[in-house]
């Protein structure tokens, strides 16, 4: 059994379904980023996993296509984390909260035997994208390359080192491409649990099913944590998506189209460790 869902369907409310909950327009995100269930201390720098979790939070917001005002910031601290730990984790944060004018405005520290960040953004959206409102025959498109993250993660696994600039560490946003395309999109989500898995849970949410239009491979779809953007729009908005695409250097891949007839759902499982 998947606890992680069981547990969502178990306190769902009309606000949970999205990137994040958009309430009187505002919009509310929180994600954890946790030791042994996220990354491994050996894998990463201090000043690494401040950033990846501040940008996996950001990249809430993104999908929600709302400006972030202001964060809260709960951090589990080890006994063994000494000053200049804590000196290198509160600097990062502070530095990409000034970089993203984002206003840290509270939150909480506890001891705990692993290093965990949970951060909550707050921000506004005057169109918020939400996963909601996919309608037969919409198309469904990725951006950027996906695959990198996975193969980087086995190679971790495999006690190996990986570029500083892996995706795995820095995770692409698409801001721009996301700002503009909204108005012309149906539904977006980003894609943190894999393209089969996301897929499976966007169509899922819009009770429609898959029809596939380019084969994704393993490598391709099994690969968790990327960030880049699901995008689901009516196939009259192609020319429009794919001009705002490279108007904003985003490179966009349509691998489907949304399907009233019952379809086999990609493979799925937890890309957590």
């Amino acid at each position: 059994m998947d606890l992680e869902n069981y547990f969502i369907d178990n306190i769902k409310t009309r606000y949970i379904g999205d990137d994040g909950a958009v309430i009187e327009k505002r919009v509310y995100a929180m994600d954890a980023f946790w030791e042994e269930t996220h990354f491994k201390k050996n894998w990463m720098s201090i000043e690494q996993i401040a950033y990846k979790a501040f940008i996996i939070n950001l990249s809430d917001m993104v999908a929600m296509n709302a400006n972030t005002k202001y964060m809260l910031i709960t951090v589990a601290l080890p006994q063994k984390f000494n000053e200049d730990k804590v000196e290198r984790l509160t600097s990062t944060l502070k530095r990409l909260a000034k970089e993203y004018k984002i206003d840290i405005i509270g939150g909480d520290t506890i001891g705990s035997d692993k290093l965990g960040i949970v951060i909550t953004m707050i921000g506004d959206s005057k169109i918020p994208l939400t996963r909601d409102g996919i309608e037969d025959g919409d198309l469904l498109a990725y951006t950027g390359t996906l695959g990198s993250v996975k193969r980087d993660l086995d190679r971790l696994f495999d006690g190996e080192r990986i570029p500083d600039n892996s995706k795995f560490y820095n995770p692409t946003l698409r801001v721009d491409f996301t700002k503009a395309a909204t108005p012309w999109l149906n539904a977006g989500m980003d894609i943190s649990d894999g393209l089969y898995c996301d897929t499976n849970k966007l169509l899922k949410y819009n009770k429609l099913s898959l029809k596939e239009l380019k084969p994704i491979p393993p490598e391709i779809g099994f690969s968790g944590e990327e960030y880049e953007m699901l995008i689901a729009f009516n196939p009259n908005n192609l020319n429009k998506i794919k001009r705002i695409a490279k108007a904003t250097n985003t490179p966009i891949t349509i691998f489907a189209q949304a399907t009233t007839n019952k379809q086999e759902p990609y493979p799925c499982k937890s890309h957590h460790f």
